[in-house]
């Protein structure tokens, strides 16, 4: 079952392909987490560059400063790009540890499961109620079930980047969770998923 349109989904996958040509990334956000579980497609895109690459864009596309989000932004074909540096953007992880905690899937660096949890868990505090943070929600449970999740390195991070909250709230959405729909899962084989999963966490 998809969250987003089909049409949107497939015009945003065909743009990742074609910045893929025009500068080096790092994916984080929607796609990310569908490289790891190839569940919910995206709709936005997500990015870390380095400045080098900053500078490729500005030639190439219209990009616009956030300076309230600490970010960049440029639109291809109407989809959203939200572009995140070092020394400007602010994330609960650090770019720069970012860009050392990576994995390369079909030719994509994208960044690592335990990482993109928690860059997850923050862009869903921030806009919970909205309908991006349902789909927030969504990917983070499927990166919990299907992201071969390393809990020690998650434990590691968010002790070391002093995320106190991150794993009780990650508790409270893995029992309250019930959008299984999107996750092809019915509730029997949830409450056993939940179990496993709420051990792992504690």
């Amino acid at each position: 079952m998809e969250y987003w349109h089909d049409l949107i989904t497939e015009k945003s996958w065909n743009v990742l392909q074609q910045i893929k040509k025009d500068f080096d990334f790092v994916l984080i956000g929607g796609w990310a987490i569908y490289f790891y579980t190839k569940g919910l497609k995206s709709k936005d895109i997500d990015v870390i560059i380095d400045f080098d690459n900053l500078n490729e864009i500005r030639k190439k596309y219209d990009i616009k400063k956030n300076d309230h989000l600490k970010k960049y932004e440029i639109k291809v074909d109407d989809i959203d790009i939200d572009i995140y540096v070092k020394n400007f953007s602010e994330l609960p992880v650090p770019v720069e540890e970012i860009e050392i905690n990576i994995n390369l899937i079909e030719n994509y660096r994208v960044v690592k499961p335990e990482i993109l949890l928690i860059l997850k868990q923050a862009a869903e505090f921030d806009r919970g109620h909205s309908e991006k943070g349902l789909k927030d929600r969504i990917d983070i449970m499927n990166l919990l079930i299907n992201g071969n999740i390393d809990f020690d390195f998650y434990n590691e991070l968010i002790e070391r980047y002093r995320l106190n909250n991150f794993r009780s709230k990650l508790i409270d959405l893995t029992k309250n969770f019930n959008e299984l729909n999107y996750l092809n899962l019915n509730v029997k084989e949830y409450k056993n998923i939940k179990l496993k999963l709420l051990k792992k966490l504690k």
